[in-house]
């Protein structure tokens, strides 16, 4: 297990060489930044319709937008297991039927990796950016960390602790795929949620406003989980409010959570190869209790 840990803002695990990690769905929480980042400048409003869409920024964020996940293709999973080159993204979307809606915006939920591929569409949009040029310039340099990109080959994910066949190709993620040193994920979590770095406190709010999504997951340490703007969020044993990301590929997971208790705070982020979700959600809940019992 590949962790790191901070306290108030502050360091808990020794600085040490660490290798580059995929941070797949963590990757969710950086565009969600960067996107917002649009909105504090009025670039575009929460509540605005997306160009040509019927559906708004915030439904895209929190999952609400009715659209449908690739996921759900048996032949997607096949062409994954039997390292296939990532299929083109119009030919995704129709293999999906992807502009179809499966429910009216904002009366549902549903994970979706083409809800945040569409995000990306708009960052570049907006900005007359590439996806990666904005997310360094919006999200990542302001918050004063490096050596993080896009994975955009299969030789890029070699530079990575994988953990999983060396021939995935990334552009399986269709929104992007950030890899980075997992200390440059914690650090990044924690530094989203330090009012004004990055956001002002009401898109902070607006961030952590959450859709409910039912009761305790078995085998996770969730007991009421929602979803947010671009942020699994929701209590956990003892009453606390958890908050971040899990991400997972083939053969690994990474989970980047940030809890509080008063003034205190703590963020750890975890990556771990031929580990389930749910154990290394535990692990980051361990450790940032420790943190928060030790009082930083």
């Amino acid at each position: 297990m590949f962790s790191s840990l901070l306290s108030n803002g502050q360091p808990l695990t020794p600085d040490r060489s660490e290798p580059m990690a995929p941070w797949w769905s963590f990757t969710k929480t950086v565009l969600a930044a960067t996107a917002l980042s649009l909105v504090r400048d009025g670039l575009i409003g929460l509540d605005d319709a997306i160009p040509d869409q019927p559906f708004t920024l915030r439904q895209l964020l929190r999952h609400e937008a009715g659209l449908a996940d690739y996921g759900e293709l048996a032949a997607y999973h096949a062409a994954v297991k039997n390292n296939e080159p990532a299929w083109p993204t119009d030919e995704m979307m129709r293999r999906l039927d992807g502009a179809r809606l499966r429910y009216s915006p904002g009366t549902g939920w549903c994970y979706s990796n083409v809800g945040y591929l569409l995000i990306g569409r708009l960052i570049e949009r907006l900005t007359n950016l590439t996806l990666e040029e904005a997310v360094v310039q919006r999200a990542l340099s302001p918050s004063g960390l490096s050596n993080i990109r896009f994975a955009k080959t299969r030789a890029d994910l070699q530079t990575t602790h994988f953990g999983s066949p060396a021939q995935y190709d990334p552009a399986w993620v269709y929104h992007g795929l950030l890899i980075g040193p997992v200390s440059q994920a914690a650090l990044f979590l924690d530094r989203l949620f330090c009012a004004d770095l990055l956001l002002p406190a009401s898109l902070l709010e607006e961030m952590q406003t959450v859709r409910t999504l039912g009761g305790p997951i078995p085998g996770r340490p969730w007991i009421k989980p929602g979803y947010g703007l671009g942020v699994m969020q929701g209590t956990i044993d003892g009453g606390y409010s958890l908050c971040g990301h899990t991400g997972g590929g083939p053969g690994s997971v990474i989970a980047v959570y940030r809890l509080c208790a008063g003034e205190k705070s703590a963020c750890c982020a975890a990556f771990e190869a031929g580990a389930s979700e749910g154990a290394v959600e535990a692990f980051v809940v361990e450790q940032l209790m420790q943190a928060l019992r030790q009082g930083g």
